[in-house]
């Protein structure tokens, strides 16, 4: 018989009532433990599969928790695996009904693909956001008039409502780190996205001066990697790192793609990517400069078509 595992229940127990655990999360979670208990067994995906009435490979997308799982199936994979215990069943049958509940960015799924509604779920359960850009200022940190110009660039054949509607989403997505529990935001940008001046010169001295503000908050630290470093350990490819405090939650590194993204938890390809991160952290700008350095740039507005010297 599978033991109750008063360690493991009572950390579900803690994530179910955690302000961070958001259904992505708990899926993550979820078939974390579904896997141990199967591997405790000594059952095969195969097996498991057939138990409820499905395919290994159907076992596999659960326990990497990439697709929500239904009730009647945990019940009877937990009954497979020998876990009888009342409270340890009556536990992670509930995991299973939040993890299946909407995130507040279903309502967004016209203009949302699936590979980025991922990341959105793991920032709501991350404790540590750690990101580069070289390009663009990050998302988490743009005003609504930069937002517009890069989805804009980014999705060309979008209607003016589409574009709308993602700047919505991206805006909502930003609450997050002004949440009381909400996490710890620690943003490397290169100084050619403060020089790129998306939407208008208005637009980018309004973004610079939200980039000081935000700079302010005790949960954001902004660094700048400036020209005169050269090269740069990421080689110039954007990367972001989304630790957590649950157990059961890898670390993830972040890969963004024109229409794709890839996830990485392997612990040797994490460990990589942290190690180029830390150094980026420490050749980049000490974040007590970040206001002076924002406050060096400059946007004039264009000069008038047709207008002579004054």
């Amino acid at each position: 018989m599978a033991s109750a595992e008063p360690g493991r229940a009572s950390s579900v127990t803690n994530l179910l009532s955690h302000a961070r655990g958001g259904p992505t999360a708990l899926r993550i979670v979820l078939g974390t433990q579904l896997r141990r208990l199967r591997e405790d067994r000594g059952i095969r995906p195969e097996e498991a599969g057939r138990a409820i009435r499905a395919s290994h490979a159907k076992i596999s997308r659960l326990e990497l928790g990439r697709v929500a799982a239904k009730e009647r199936d945990v019940a009877d994979l937990l009954t497979l695996y020998g876990v009888v215990d009342a409270p340890r069943r009556a536990e992670l049958l509930e995991l299973t009904r939040q993890a299946g509940s909407p995130g507040w960015w279903q309502k967004y799924s016209d203009v949302l693909p699936n590979w980025f509604e991922t990341l959105i779920g793991l920032e709501e359960a991350a404790s540590v956001i750690r990101t580069y850009e070289v390009q663009f200022i990050p998302g988490l940190l743009q005003t609504p008039d930069y937002a517009r110009a890069c989805i804009a660039l980014g999705h060309p054949r979008e209607t003016p409502r589409q574009i709308n509607r993602r700047v919505e989403l991206r805006l909502e997505r930003q609450q997050l780190l002004r949440r009381r529990c909400g996490p710890k935001l620690w943003a490397v940008v290169d100084e050619a996205a403060l020089h790129r001046p998306l939407g208008g010169a208005a637009a980018m001295r309004a973004q610079i001066e939200h980039l000081r503000e935000l700079a302010e908050l005790p949960n954001v630290t902004i660094q700048i990697a400036p020209f005169h470093l050269g090269g740069l350990a990421t080689a110039g490819a954007p990367v972001t790192i989304l630790r957590f405090m649950e157990p059961d939650l890898p670390d993830i590194v972040y890969l963004e793609q024109l229409n794709s993204a890839l996830y990485l938890d392997k612990r040797d390809d994490v460990e990589d990517y942290m190690a180029v991160m830390d150094s980026l952290c420490a050749s980049a700008e000490p974040d007590s400069r970040t206001p002076e350095f924002l406050s060096r740039l400059s946007f004039p507005d264009p000069p008038v078509p047709g207008a002579g010297p004054a």
